[in-house]
């Protein structure tokens, strides 16, 4: 991932059955998605469009729904250098950022490791991390943008 710092957020909606899967879990449920690279200026205007995307590859590390509370957060940053709920599985995406874990139903956090600390940017109403509910028979589906060198302006 080169420099780049990153920046996770979780886009969430119902998808397809993936062919194949994982020992011990379901081949029809759990999350897929795409890590990709955000920079530069994504300001939309009438003249030009936002330069589109890059996906990347990446490691993407899956813990079971972490609240604020739960992980040890450095600052005000997106970074966290611990967390106190169990990981449940860690993904590699492939070359065009594209990633899938099958997994039980249930709510999880994601997160991306940079370095010796973890990021994740997205939080819902109740301060858990970057939360993805996995429903039985459904996959969800996510986008993971990662900050590049040059950060996005919008």
């Amino acid at each position: 991932m080169n420099s780049a710092s990153i920046f996770l957020g979780a886009f969430l909606m119902a998808h397809t059955v993936l062919p194949g899967g994982l020992p011990g879990f379901s081949q029809n449920q759990g999350i897929e998605g795409n890590v990709y690279l955000m920079a530069g200026n994504q300001m939309p205007s009438p003249d030009r469009k936002p330069a589109s995307p890059q996906r990347i590859r990446a490691t993407v590390f899956i813990y079971e729904l972490t609240n604020t509370n739960q992980a040890t957060r450095q600052g005000q940053t997106p970074y966290y250098s611990a967390i106190s709920t169990k990981r449940i599985r860690q993904v590699e995406t492939d070359d065009k950022g594209y990633f899938v874990a099958y997994l039980p139903p249930g709510h999880y956090s994601l997160f991306v490791k940079k370095g010796a600390l973890f990021y994740s940017n997205g939080w819902d109403a109740h301060n858990n991390i970057a939360p993805a509910e996995v429903i039985a028979g459904k996959m969800t589906r996510v986008e993971c943008r990662v900050e590049g060198d040059r950060p996005p302006v919008y």
